[in-house]
């Protein structure tokens, strides 16, 4: 395909494109090679139902969201393009990427110029693009959307998630051995949990950001990825809040947390790059020093740049903090 082609086409995509809000192994074998050698076909169907057909194992991946990322370096696969390195950076540490990796710009937003260089062989993407998009980028690079999330089954998901990018790379067994691996951190954390004499505690995880001088808070309700998490450990969600049906996200403010029971543990993520808007923001607000939970002093902070929205990875940080919160003494 002519460069000049692959610029026109992506050119159009340019001004749709909306502004988004382990450790590393080598993949087995040389994948390139493999690839050529093959000669066979993979076929993908993605989130959209649609049937994506690679000419073998994609070898030069780019993509615009972070948990296709952590996935694909988890695999082995260090992609070539990434939307926004330096944000990744800052909240994703369980796949880091390496020096070869090229920033792509923002992640709803990439440089078209920057893309068409790189010469991706595939885009993983989730659904934020503009309608019609995805459709004309695919005129020259395939395309494979990856659902966000599903509050109905998210670890579900996640594996399904996974899978998907482990066909399309040919690293299926890869992708075997990282199921494994949580399936045992699992397994280690509940019991962590249950000679604690923590199980059955109940747990309201939440972020927050502070919005014309408010706190606005997310409750991470039922459905969400780390809720399910916490429910494979023997944890209980003391929010009573309905998510969305992607993320299982809800929206409260500082007043909303006197709903939760009095015996919750109030555990929650933060980012120094950003500040701590529980510590910095509500630790002179008169409801939050009275909640039950900051009183006795359940308030838990989990450690920095564990993404939250991720695969299997991202989680077995999850439970490492999860573990470490319900047994501290």
């Amino acid at each position: 395909m002519k460069q000049t082609k692959i610029l026109a086409a992506l050119a159009a995509v340019a001004m749709l494109a909306l502004s988004a809000c382990g450790t590393t192994e080598e993949a087995a074998g040389d994948t390139e090679t493999t690839a050529a050698a093959s000669g066979e076909t993979i076929t993908i169907t993605d989130a959209r139902g649609k049937e994506v057909v690679l000419d073998g194992p994609a070898v030069r991946v780019a993509g615009t969201e972070w948990n296709v990322i952590e996935n694909l370096v988890s695999l082995g696969v260090m992609p070539v393009g990434v939307s926004d390195i330096e944000g990744y950076n800052t909240w994703v540490s369980s796949a880091p990427l390496d020096d070869t990796v090229t920033d792509i710009g923002l992640r709803g937003e990439p440089s078209i110029d920057t893309l068409v260089s790189l010469e991706p062989d595939l885009v993983l993407v989730t659904d934020q693009l503009v309608e019609g998009a995805i459709e004309q980028i695919e005129e020259t690079v395939p395309v494979i959307v990856v659902p966000g999330g599903d509050s109905s089954d998210n670890i579900g998901q996640m594996f399904e998630n996974l899978d998907m990018i482990a066909k399309a790379t040919g690293t299926e067994e890869q992708a075997a051995e990282l199921k494994a691996n949580f399936d045992a951190k699992v397994e280690e954390g509940r019991a962590a949990i249950e000679e604690a004499g923590a199980a059955g505690t109940k747990v309201a995880f939440s972020d927050a950001y502070v919005d014309a001088g408010s706190v606005s808070i997310r409750p991470f309700a039922p459905g969400s990825l780390v809720s399910d998490v916490f429910a494979e450990l023997g944890l209980e969600n003391a929010w009573e809040l309905e998510g969305d049906p992607a993320y299982g996200l809800a929206q409260t403010d500082v007043e909303g947390l006197t709903a939760l029971p009095e015996d919750t543990h109030f555990w929650y993520m933060a980012n120094d790059t950003f500040g701590d808007p529980y510590q910095d923001e509500l630790k002179d607000n008169a409801v939050w020093k009275g909640l039950p939970f900051v009183e006795e002093g359940n308030v838990h902070r989990f450690p920095d740049s564990i993404w939250v929205f991720g695969g299997p990875t991202s989680m077995e940080q999850i439970i490492d903090a999860a573990v470490a919160a319900a047994t501290e003494k």
